[in-house]
């Protein structure tokens, strides 16, 4: 098997299934429409929803074969460390890929250019510090890579990228191809991201780089008023025929299959975001009035939104992050507790702060 050489873009479509591709872009846009008239229903998404956007990053990274859970990303976070180092490393890569994350986000806000800058300022992000971190970050790989079992030779590979000398022109062309405007945002979209998998511009951390990139375009295009569409749920279920579809395009230039494949996924997840998104909304306003009725204070939106953002956290980590009076905290806890909103997980034990749960919402988000 020699190097893989990438059909320049935009790819030649025309002995494709229009009519099947067509009806599944419908579909798919239908769907993507209704959740985003959610996102904008909502004050600051990325924000409301951050819990699903951690969700999306274990999710991702698990694709890559990273094991960990939401909870434990949580509890992470709310100083509970894990017994191992190894699991200690699976955790700090979904917080790398939720913060390389939320950088692009602010790139693009700050209206920066969609290039390869930013999505090397994504993929340096993601090696930060963890196992990736030799692998020279940020930077195009200068060797050739394949792609095959663990350990394999290069002769047992199931796919061979694009060779080092050529990534450039490969890399120039895709961006130029994302900059298009004369396209089908959705089929661009699929595009985009294959192509990216195809030239694996890295020597690690392509598979999270590219699917990073998915909510960021759909953005950058209108198509979502927010980079808060989660998409890794379907690739984790559908993860052999989300490889084999990809290498359909390298192996037989089959984009129709890949094309049919993306267009239900935005689909399929666009409606569970959809149903996710909503549960979240209705919960908040069910707690907005019970908060605001029980603590009788004029920091209750400020406890809601806290626990909201934060499910899993310690009382110093509220009263350092709201800004109240530690008194203040301390009761409006101690009313939440009683009325089972929030539940003790760790209690407190000399200098160790009692950690605590916001259980309705983690039962949306598992």
């Amino acid at each position: 098997m020699n190097p893989f050489t990438p059909q320049k873009l935009p790819p030649s479509l025309s002995s494709q299934n229009w009519q099947k591709i067509t009806m599944k872009v419908s579909e798919a846009s239908a769907a993507l429409a209704y959740y985003n008239g959610i996102l904008e229903s909502i004050i600051n998404p990325s924000i409301f929803l951050s819990p699903l956007e951690t969700r999306e990053a274990v999710l991702s990274s698990r694709i890559e074969g990273t094991v960990t859970t939401v909870d434990e990303v949580l509890k992470f976070e709310a100083n509970l460390k894990p017994e191992s180092i190894l699991k200690e490393n699976d955790i700090l890569e979904v917080l790398n890929y939720r913060k390389a994350t939320r950088s692009a986000k602010d790139w693009l806000m700050r209206d920066l250019p969609f290039n390869f800058s930013l999505i090397c300022a994504i993929q340096k992000e993601l090696l930060d510090g963890t196992r990736g971190k030799d692998k020279h970050p940020g930077e195009i790989r200068k060797e050739q890579v394949w792609i095959g079992p663990k350990g394999c030779l290069i002769e047992e590979a199931t796919y061979i990228p694009p060779e080092p000398v050529g990534l450039k022109s490969h890399l120039d062309n895709l961006i130029d191809y994302m900059n298009l405007v004369d396209q089908e945002v959705l089929i661009q979209t699929a595009i985009m991201h294959a192509q990216f998998e195809i030239i694996h511009p890295f020597l690690d951390g392509n598979g999270r780089t590219g699917r990073i990139l998915i909510p960021l375009f759909l953005w950058d295009k209108k198509r979502i008023s927010s980079p808060t569409f989660y998409i890794s749920e379907y690739f984790d279920e559908k993860r052999d025929l989300y490889v084999e579809n990809l290498r359909r395009i390298s192996d037989t230039n089959n984009w129709e299959t890949w094309i049919l494949f993306f267009l239900e996924a935005i689909s399929v997840q666009a409606k569970r975001n959809s149903e996710k998104a909503n549960q979240v909304l209705s919960l908040y306003n069910l707690m907005r009035t019970k908060i605001i009725d029980l603590t009788k204070s004029p920091y209750a939106m400020q406890v809601l939104d806290m626990i909201f953002i934060t499910p899993i956290l310690r009382p110093p980590d509220f009263i350092r992050h709201s800004g109240l009076e530690p008194k203040s905290v301390r009761r409006i806890i101690a009313k939440l507790k009683k009325e089972n909103i929030l539940t003790s997980i760790v209690k407190p034990a000399g200098s160790k702060a009692e950690v605590l749960v916001f259980d309705a919402l983690f039962e949306i988000v598992r």
